[in-house]
C-alpha cells in the first residue's frame, strides 16, 4: 500500500514520521506553523529504543556521530554525594548502546537533511482536516488531485491559500495539538505537572568529569548532558506554579543553586544570560482513548506528552514514527494500519508516561526531609544491576523492520 500523507508539525516526531513514510514509498508533505524553526537551546538523551528507531529510519549512524555516549555520571545530592552511579558499559552490554547525548538543534538538522528539499513547509498554519471528494488534477498532494489507497474521498487540510489532500494525516503538532482538540473535544488536554524548567547550552566548552548527571535536592533538580564538542546542556527543574517567571533567569538559577556541588557553578558561569530558556512542564495526564480516528493519526506529544523525568519523550515519538510506517506496509487499508498503530503504541507509551510521572514524584518534587532521606537511602542500597534492569524496561524495544524496496516518491 502506498499513498500520500500530510504531516502537521515539523518537530522530531513529525520529521521522523516523514522519513519513515518516504522509506516505504509514500509521498509526504510536512507543514509547520512556525515561520522559523526554534530548535536550539536544549539537549536530548537518546536511549537504545530511540536509537534503534533512528537506525530503522536510516539516520542512526549520523546521529551517533554527532552524539556523546553517557558512560559516566549518575545521581547525586546537592553536597555532591553519589546516590547512584551510571554504568554506561553495563547498559551498552545489555542493549548494544549507551544513552547518547545530542543537542536538539543537531538532531532536528539531521532529520531535516534526510528529507528532500521542499518536503518541509514552514510558516504554514494547518486548518481543520476534512473529507472531500477527489478531483482529477496533476498533483496528488498539493492541489485537488486524487490519492492512492483511498475510496471515494480524500482528506483535505487547508493550509493558508493551499489545499493539501492526502490518504493520511499525521498530527505531530505537539502538546497543544489543535488536531487532538478537534478529534477529542471533551478531553481535558494538557495539565501543568507542578514543575517548571530552566535550561541552556553553555557558550563554550567546559571541563566536565562526567557525561551525564542529575542532582536531586528538596523540591529541585539540576542536571547536565555533555556533548562531543565539549559544551554541555544544563537544566534546573523547580516545583513552582505555572506562569512563574524571573526578570533574570540565570541570576535566579545561580541564587537557588549557589551552594550545590561542582560543576554546577562552572556550568552557569559558561552560559550567556540570553541563552536561558524557561518553560512550564505540562503533560497529558488523562490518557487518550485512541491515537487514531479514521485516517488521522496522533503522534508524539500530541498523543502522549509526558514529563521529561525518564528522558523518553523524543524516544517515544521516534517509536511512534517507525511503528506507524511499519503498520502501513502490513495492513490492507489506512484505517486498518492506524488501528494496528494505536493497538501497539498506546499501551506502551502511556505506561512510559505513567512511569515518568512517578519518577518525577520520587525525584525533584519531593521536598519534605523525611521522604527525601528515605529515597536517598533506597537509591544508595539499590545494586547497579537492579538499576540497569529498571532502565531496560523502557529502553529495550525492537522496531519492526521497514521494507524499503518501494519506489521513492
Amino acid at each position: 500500500m502506498g499513498g500520500t500523507a500530510v504531516i502537521i508539525g515539523g518537530g522530531i516526531g513529525g520529521l521522523a514520521a516523514a522519513i519513515g513514510l518516504r522509506r516505504i514509498g509514500w509521498e509526504v508533505r510536512v507543514v509547520e506553523r512556525a515561520p522559523v524553526l526554534d530548535d536550539a537551546g536544549a539537549g536530548i538523551s537518546l536511549a537504545a529504543n530511540g536509537l534503534r528507531a533512528l537506525d530503522e529510519l536510516g539516520v542512526g549512524e549520523a546521529v551517533r556521530e554527532a552524539s556523546r555516549g553517557q558512560y559516566s555520571g549518575g545521581t547525586r545530592t546537592p553536597a555532591g554525594g553519589w546516590l547512584a552511579r551510571m554504568d554506561g558499559a553495563a547498559l551498552e552490554e545489555a542493549v548494544g548502546t549507551p544513552i547518547m547525548g545530542i543537542p536538539r538543534a543537531t538532531l532536528h538538522r539531521l532529520l531535516r537533511e534526510a528529507l528532500p528539499a521542499g518536503t518541509l513547509r514552514t510558516g504554514a498554519e494547518a486548518g481543520p482536516v476534512e473529507e472531500t471528494d477527489p478531483v482529477e488534477e496533476t498533483d496528488p498532494v498539493e492541489g485537488t488531485g486524487p490519492v492512492e489507497g483511498t475510496g471515494s474521498t480524500a482528506l483535505r487540510v487547508v493550509c493558508g491559500d493551499t489545499d493539501l489532500r492526502a490518504d493520511l494525516v499525521v498530527a505531530a503538532d505537539g502538546i497543544g495539538s489543535r488536531v487532538r482538540g478537534r478529534l477529542f473535544p471533551s478531553h481535558p488536554g494538557p495539565v501543568h505537572s507542578g514543575s517548571t524548567v530552566l535550561r541552556a547550552i553553555t557558550e563554550k566548552p567546559i571541563d566536565l568529569r562526567t557525561d551525564f548527571e542529575l542532582t536531586w535536592g528538596r523540591g529541585a533538580e539540576f542536571g547536565h548532558i555533555a556533548f562531543p564538542d565539549g559544551r554541555a546542556e544544563w537544566h534546573a527543574v523547580l516545583a513552582l506554579p505555572p506562569g512563574t517567571r524571573f526578570a533574570d533567569p540565570l541570576a535566579e538559577v545561580r541564587r537557588r543553586f549557589r551552594t550545590w556541588h561542582d560543576p554546577i557553578p562552572a556550568l552557569l558561569d559558561a552560559t550567556r544570560p540570553d541563552a536561558v530558556l524557561h518553560h512550564d512542564v505540562h503533560e497529558l495526564r488523562t490518557p487518550l482513548p485512541s491515537y487514531a480516528v479514521g485516517r488521522i493519526a496522533l503522534l508524539g506529544d500530541a498523543a502522549h506528552a509526558m514529563t521529561p523525568n525518564l528522558g523518553q519523550g523524543a524516544c517515544q515519538a521516534l517509536e511512534d514514527a517507525v511503528t506507524l510506517a511499519a503498520a502501513l506496509t502490513t495492513e490492507p487499508t489506512v484505517e486498518a494500519a492506524l488501528a494496528r498503530y494505536d493497538a501497539e503504541r498506546r499501551p506502551r507509551s502511556q505506561a512510559v508516561a505513567r512511569a515518568a510521572r512517578q519518577a518525577g514524584r520520587m525525584g525533584h518534587q519531593l521536598a519534605h526531609p523525611l521522604p527525601v532521606a528515605l529515597r536517598n537511602t533506597a537509591m544508595r542500597l539499590t545494586p547497579s544491576r537492579a538499576a540497569v534492569r529498571m532502565i531496560l524496561r523502557h529502553h529495550d524495544w525492537t522496531p519492526t523492520h521497514l521494507t524499503t524496496d518501494y519506489p521513492s516518491r
